[in-house]
């Protein structure tokens, strides 16, 4: 068992505190020692320069799915050199009439070490075991498929 720990930070500098005119913006102190600027989506009166807590959703399960194949991959003796995401979530709304981020399609570009060759089943299966084992995944209902 392991704990994680993130401080939200938020104080209000608008004159109110009306719907339409508090401010989103907040600090997310990790416990890593540094802070993260966020705020709400732009599309909820949020900064578009913070991060908004649905992208960090995304890419926590980005990041997961990630080191977790990078496990597989150590284990395997298959030498990555780069590996680039680029996730994406969609919110709807859910089976609750409520809105949830309820896809997430990831998309890995894997580049592995010279003379190291991977199939298609074989990269397969590696993503595969990698959705199964990754910790944020089997924490979500979010459907998620690898591209």
């Amino acid at each position: 068992m392991s704990e994680h720990i993130a401080e939200i930070i938020w104080e209000r500098t608008s004159e109110t505190f009306d719907y339409d005119e508090y401010n989103r913006a907040h600090i997310i102190r990790l416990d890593a020692g540094f802070d993260v600027n966020a705020s709400a989506a732009p599309a909820y009166k949020g900064d578009e320069d913070r991060m908004d807590p649905e992208e960090a959703f995304v890419a926590s399960l980005s990041s997961c799915h990630m080191l977790t194949f990078l496990a597989i991959a150590a284990r395997k003796k298959l030498t990555v050199e780069r590996y680039v995401d680029r996730a994406v979530g969609v919110m709807e709304k859910n089976e609750d009439d409520r809105l949830a981020i309820t896809r997430v399609a990831l998309s890995p570009r894997i580049e592995f070490a010279e003379g190291v060759s991977v199939d298609a089943a074989t990269l397969e299966k590696m993503h595969h075991s990698a959705h199964e084992h990754c910790f944020i995944a089997n924490s979500v209902k979010t459907q998620i498929t690898v591209e």
